[in-house]
């Protein structure tokens, strides 16, 4: 594959051609060079009105993956070449689906009904069937609130399959590494990334030295209580002694013991809290749904 190296001047150079030979408003434009490892390109188009997108040659499914994702209404300004100089042409993707890119260069993608808000709680409807029973996206929300994600953040998701794809919606900038013990489960998993068009989610099927060689060191973990959790604690911890820490539970005896396990471990401001929601049934009832304790601690230097 054609390899380039965009550079500041490199990506000042597309911008001034586009500015020189177009009307569109670069005041807002999203930048997002692909050719980088992480780099979500149908999340970040349909969060962005405008983004230049800088790719190398041999990408042969990109338009397509775009309007599967719903985005063929979003036109596409691009030259023929590799350098920025000469005719620009525009298209929409939809009309563009059976080509792919032959040159490394940069092209803008304009999404005229992009929404900037970012996507917490999203509806299970949205997320792929499988094995996986997902939590509510109303418990799912309150979950991300305490995460407190950050773009940039480097995470650990352990058990919690739609935290893992919302949280790597939120941290463009950075990469989950998400923990699934069933081999059921992570296939699910790998459906939703591949559904979602993610390349910062890497899955691995446990927590050790080993299987995390390779991996960033997080700044929060997220995990579902179960019978390794003091064991990938007591690792995650001395991988980074000021990570954060977000536990769901709904156990009552886990929720209460897991304070003391996180003091142990050098942990602070640890918080419990339990989370209950009840939807109206069609026989004008409500149905209360299972309700978790949620735990959260920092470290002093991440309060």
């Amino acid at each position: 594959m054609e390899k380039q190296i965009f550079t500041n001047d490199v990506i000042l150079s597309w911008l001034q051609y586009y500015s020189q030979n177009t009307t569109i408003d670069l005041e807002h434009v999203k930048i997002i060079d692909i050719t980088k490892k992480n780099k979500n390109v149908i999340p970040t188009v349909e969060a962005h009105k405008t983004t230049l997108v800088f790719t190398n040659a041999g990408i042969g499914d990109i338009f397509y993956r775009l309007w599967n994702a719903g985005l063929g209404e979003c036109e596409v300004w691009y030259n023929e070449g590799s350098d920025p100089s000469g005719q620009i042409l525009h298209k929409q993707v939809k009309d563009m689906i059976d080509r792919g890119i032959n040159a490394s260069a940069g092209m803008l993608i304009l999404n005229p009904n992009a929404r900037n808000t970012a996507k917490i709680g999203l509806n299970n409807e949205l997320l792929q069937r499988g094995s996986i029973q997902y939590v509510g996206s109303e418990i799912r929300a309150i979950i991300l609130n305490k995460m407190a994600v950050d773009p940039q953040d480097d995470l650990v998701v352990i058990g919690g399959e739609s935290i893992a794809i919302e949280a790597a919606l939120i941290a463009a900038e950075g990469s989950v590494i998400a923990v699934e013990y069933s081999q059921a489960d992570r296939a699910t998993l790998e459906d939703n990334v591949a559904h979602f068009d993610l390349h910062n989610v890497k899955i691995i099927d446990h927590v050790d030295a080993e299987s995390m060689k390779d991996c960033p060191v997080p700044s929060l973990v997220f995990l579902v209580a179960s019978a390794s959790t003091d064991q990938e604690l007591e690792y995650l911890t001395r991988l980074n002694p000021n990570i954060n820490v977000v536990i769901y539970t709904l156990d009552f005896k886990t929720a209460a013991s897991l304070p003391a396990t996180l003091n142990a471990l050098g942990l602070e401001d640890v918080d419990t809290i339990q989370v209950s929601v009840s939807k109206l049934g069609s026989n004008n009832t409500f149905k209360t749904d299972p309700a978790p304790w949620i735990i959260t601690a920092r470290t002093r230097e991440n309060r």
